[in-house]
């Protein structure tokens, strides 16, 4: 049997400390120090910020706390995906603080991320006087609106009485139910203004009641239909991670013996080397997971949410199949894809409860027979099996260095990716078998995600090794966080796969627009020199970006640099990199520019489309099926 299912870091979300624990007594302060205590109470540990004129006030007494760690960073954008980081890695509510204005807007990005992939976060903002607010002030903005479309809830406190039951109203919001970010913002004079901290607050939440325990008819349908399908699929989702239910569903699963997908955000849910895992669904998925979703009869999606990088073209989507779909949040459901059964319900009750209505009717000598389906799917995961081709030129190929990484990677080791075609890499070819090892920006597709969110899930898990594989274009948007990271004794490791080019979009240009790479060179070059970067035209052959210089430009930000470029260093460079921990690594892993990433569904097309490869298009057997 594979490998042990361990249970995720952030087994459970927390909670919100119960009002019954003993309460402290009044206490005056200002607001600012009410907003200390109050995050201190609320469990917060480590917070990722920088400080400006209107959160000035929290900063000083935030000098005098033994029990908040503050990582100053050097962009906000960094502070919002550290705190993410730290929230995946550790099952903790991320906590990151600015001041107002463009140090607010600054925080958009990471609190949409957030949004997209349901990390709990807790973003606090300064904002300007609350007698300033509408005149245009100086670092004024209303970021309260801004991020009213990209947040889980936000508030504007105006008043210091109202702060500690804001904030406990945040990490209760953030943490509970379907997890997400919520914005604090609170005025300078509320945070002056003197008044009263007790703890805990009296909470005011009125109508706000997730459902976490599903129906019980409704998984005794979802049991049935399970039970009798001929060709079911168990699509699992990030939900699942969020409710720490991986043991819930290998236990499901080897139950009934019905193979499984994950999606991106679920890698690590099911041990990846499982023989009833597929693969990864969607646009750069397995053939044998994209196919099973295509022609399975039944599709038990679970914490999932039918996005367009798994559907591909919705209309044509698992033409033949009935769908249970449980989502802890009832927006999810039949959002997409019309549900069959519903189910609402936390992933872990859900499954559980599933399972044990499964069970139900094994003892009424109801179990599906599913050989002639494991034959099909067999088939397709034998003919057409994750690997790639070195390139001819003996140089890296791109692959080969994220699967050494994965392989030389000391166990337990926690993998952040960039997005491109370095993420779709890392997905497939780094080992994802246990839960809570993987974090990357799959809703929002965040370039410059990983570096900022490896410093978080270092910062949260310090006895853990972490990896961050970035593009050599992702990297340039944060790599100013290695700053942060050198000298705040956060040893991550970076693998940038630099292929000269803004890889996933040169991509997508090579295969329709007849390989005119218009503004995607980033190297200094001569191919396409004039389309992009016109530095160094005719120069010899290209091998990765050189402006800026990646190794020099590590040993700058109090880094260890180092630099491979032949395949018979790589192992080496990789053990060097695993063997220093008192300083950041990168790595700058000169590859090959045209590596590609397969399979592949075109954006707007079926399934019934992948590619296996450039012009190899599967064999499903379509006629039987139909």
């Amino acid at each position: 049997m594979p490998n042990a299912v361990q249970q995720a870091p952030a087994a459970r979300l927390p909670r919100m400390r119960a009002p019954e624990s003993a309460a402290t007594p009044s206490e005056s302060m200002t607001g600012a120090q009410s907003l200390i205590r109050s995050l201190e109470e609320a469990g917060a540990e480590t917070v990722f910020g920088i400080p400006g004129g209107a959160i000035l006030p929290a900063y000083d007494p935030m000098m005098d706390s033994t029990r908040l760690r503050h990582v100053l960073v050097r962009h906000e954008q960094g502070a919002g995906h550290a705190a993410t980081g730290y929230a995946q890695a550790t099952g903790k509510v991320g906590v990151c603080i600015a001041t107002s204005g463009p140090g607010a807007t600054n925080l958009v990005t990471p609190i949409a991320d957030a949004h997209m992939d349901s990390v709990p976060l807790v973003a606090i903002t300064g904002q300007v006087p609350s007698r300033a607010i509408g005149t245009d002030a100086f670092q004024e903005a209303d970021i309260v609106g801004i991020t009213m479309p990209i947040t889980k809830h936000n508030f504007l406190v105006t008043s210091a009485e109202d702060i500690p039951r804001t904030i406990a109203q945040a990490f209760h919001l953030a943490s509970t139910g379907r997890p997400g970010p919520v914005l604090v913002d609170i005025t300078k004079d509320a945070l002056q203004a003197q008044t009263t901290f007790s703890w805990p607050p009296t909470a005011q939440l009125p109508g706000y009641r997730p459902r976490t325990r599903p129906h019980p008819r409704q998984v005794r349908e979802a049991a049935r239909l399970l039970t009798c399908a001929e060709r079911p699929v168990l699509y699992v989702g990030g939900g699942v991670l969020k409710a720490g239910a991986s043991a819930e569903l290998r236990d499901l699963a080897e139950l009934t013996g019905v193979p499984v997908v994950t999606t991106l955000m679920a890698l690590g849910a099911f041990p990846g080397s499982h023989p009833q895992h597929l693969g990864m669904p969607g646009m750069h998925g397995d053939v044998a997971a994209v196919a099973a979703l295509q022609k399975a009869d039944l599709i038990v999606a679970l914490g999932a949410r039918f996005d367009d990088r798994v559907t591909g073209k919705l209309d044509s989507f698992a033409p033949y199949a009935k769908v249970v779909h449980a989502d802890i949040d009832p927006v999810e459901i039949s959002k997409n894809r019309f549900a069959d059964v519903p189910i609402v319900g936390d992933a872990r009750e859900v499954i559980s409860a599933l399972a044990a209505a499964v069970r139900e009717e094994h003892e009424e000598g109801n179990a599906g027979d599913h050989a002639a389906w494991w034959q099909d799917l067999n088939r397709w995961r034998d003919t057409y099996p994750r690997g790639y081709d070195l390139p001819a030129d003996g140089m890296l190929s791109p692959q080969q260095v994220i699967e050494r990484v994965g392989q030389l990677a000391p166990e337990g080791t926690l993998f952040a990716s960039g997005v491109g075609q370095h993420q779709m890499w890392a997905a497939q070819f780094l080992p994802h078998e246990e839960p809570g090892t993987w974090f990357n920006s799959g809703g929002a597709g965040t370039m410059g995600y990983s570096v900022p969110a490896a410093m978080g899930a270092k910062a949260g898990r310090p006895d853990r090794t972490v990896w961050a594989i970035d593009g050599d274009g992702c990297f340039q948007m944060t790599n100013q966080e290695l700053v942060t990271c050198a000298l705040n004794n956060i040893p991550i490791k970076v693998a940038v796969i630099n292929n000269g080019a803004l890889g996933m979009v040169r991509q997508w240009q090579n295969l329709f627009y007849g390989a005119r790479f218009s503004n995607t060179v980033l190297h200094d070059g001569a191919t396409n020199a004039a389309t992009g970067s016109a530095r160094g035209v005719g120069s010899a052959a290209n091998r990765g970006t050189r402006v800026p210089d990646f190794v020099l430009l590590a040993e700058a930000m109090g880094c260890v640099g180092l630099r491979c470029e032949n395949p018979d260093e790589l192992d080496a460079v990789i053990d060097k990199a695993n063997s220093i921990n008192d300083r950041p690594v990168v790595v700058d892993f000169i590859v090959h520019e045209d590596a590609m990433v397969w399979p592949m569904v075109p954006a707007g097309t079926s399934n019934d489309d992948i590619m296996a490869a450039r012009d190899v298009r599967p064999d499903f057997g379509d006629a039987a099926d139909d």
